[in-house]
């Protein structure tokens, strides 16, 4: 016996089998089901969502580079000490691990739009709330969540492009989209310098809430729902632990992502110290110290996108491989310089910018080859990634700034200790039977 349904009455009634021109809730059941199984199939990556993924993945960068010149103003304006107002940053760092290792998992589970619509609404909400903060006690929580709405989003917009991409061509897009991606540490520092000088530090986290805004309009118009119901996974705790134990225990992944976290590791001991080094120990104006970071920026943002286009022509191992050889040269000759001659302006200038481009050549690259050893967990492998790397970026960061602005020694050992764990985790990669050209 079934059910229909008569707009005059609008109530249910038996019926002898849907022959009165009624329309079976049965069959609207399976008409709705059949609609919501075509969600994500007819899903493409488009230029449209690729721009939109590039917009998510500037989130870190111009949250921290936007307001981190304006440090001294915070601390006076909120009464607080610079280790206070530095530990801003750790908070942000912290909810940015934190929101990709819980968004990826949900959206293997919910799929990846209306929870990434969700978590941009979120960071629009704390950034504005961030620009009115009346002490750096509420400055310290509103980062946190800052950073895990903000972790949550890229975690799921890069699960989007592994959805849809495979191969060479996740490899030529993780690398387009990281290269495109590394203009925000460029314009960051020095569209906070601006701001700076025409508004207060706040003014800084009412324009990123302005671009979260963006994100989220973006999203919005260009961007569809990239996981098909049937190749989600149930949402109860012990499908969540069944694909971290499939993720965690697949020893490729593990070992390109010991490669990504510890390339991350590198660019946070270099961002840590730089300023040190270059305007402390070198004399180095604030303008030109900008200058040279943005040119190490331009050389990683060149670097990636290089890395993009050899995808399928040369081997993505060989290409990590260059990366990580020319970071070791780059920490020797740091560890050599800072010890032998207090590291002088020149070596700093071509070190930094060398070490940053090899950069290059290795994170998005190692990213890529691990999204591609656990494919049907797409959110929660690129959920552990994101973890980790903002893990490394919180611990290696204080570490590298052991020695101040006397010495250059700890970044330059951090440098070589991470990269030699790098090619230790790559020795382990290799395949008795190549699958790909990777």
């Amino acid at each position: 016996m079934s059910c229909w349904y008569t707009p005059s009455q609008g109530l249910p009634h038996a019926s002898d089998g849907g022959q009165s021109g009624g329309v079976s809730v049965r069959e609207i059941a399976r008409d709705d089901a059949a609609e919501e199984a075509d969600v994500g199939r007819g899903a493409r990556l488009t230029g449209g969502m690729q721009a939109a993924v590039v917009l998510i993945g500037g989130i870190a960068p111009l949250a921290t580079d936007l307001y981190v010149p304006g440090f001294p103003r915070v601390a006076a304006d909120l009464g607080a000490t610079a280790t206070q107002v530095q530990l801003t940053l750790t908070t942000f760092f912290l909810g940015m691990a934190l929101g990709q290792l819980v968004g990826g998992p949900v959206s293997d589970q919910r799929g990846r739009r209306r929870p990434l619509l969700g978590s941009l609404v979120v960071l629009v909400l704390t950034s504005l709330a961030c620009a009115v903060v009346p002490s750096v006690t509420a400055l310290m929580a509103l980062r946190f969540l800052q950073g895990l709405s903000g972790g949550w989003a890229m975690v799921m917009a890069r699960a989007m492009v592994v959805d849809l991409a495979h191969g060479d061509a996740l490899v030529r897009a993780i690398n387009l989209i990281a290269g495109v991606g590394g203009i925000a540490p460029i314009v960051g520092p020095l569209l906070g310098g601006v701001i700076l000088q025409l508004a207060s530090w706040r003014a800084s986290f009412l324009v990123v809430a302005g671009l979260a805004a963006t994100m989220a309009a973006a999203v919005t118009l260009v961007v569809p729902e990239t996981l098909p119901p049937d190749r989600r996974h149930s949402g109860e705790m012990r499908e969540l632990a069944h694909a971290a134990r499939d993720v965690l225990g697949q020893r490729r992944f593990v070992a390109y992502a010991v490669v990504v976290a510890f390339s991350m590791g590198v660019t946070f001991a270099y961002v840590a110290t730089s300023a040190f080094i270059l305007q402390s120990m070198n004399g180095l104006s604030p303008m030109l110290y900008s200058v040279a970071f943005a040119a190490n920026a331009v050389g990683l943002a060149v670097a990636t996108l290089l890395a993009g286009r050899l995808a399928g022509r040369v081997r993505t191992r060989s290409v990590i491989g260059v990366g990580l050889a020319l970071t070791g040269v780059v920490g020797l000759v740091l560890l050599a310089a800072a010890i032998s001659w207090g590291m002088p302006l020149w070596v700093a200038l071509i070190g930094f910018f060398t070490l940053m481009s090899a950069q290059g050549l290795v994170g998005a690259n190692a990213g890529a080859l691990a999204s591609l050893e656990v494919p049907d967990h797409p959110g929660t492998g690129s959920a552990v990634l994101g973890f980790l790397q903002w893990c490394m970026a919180g611990v290696i960061a204080p570490l590298a700034g052991l020695g101040g602005d006397r010495t250059a020694v700890p970044m330059a050992v951090i440098i070589i200790v991470l990269t030699t764990g790098s090619l230790t985790a790559m020795a382990l990669t290799v395949r008795r039977t190549p699958r790909l050209n990777t």
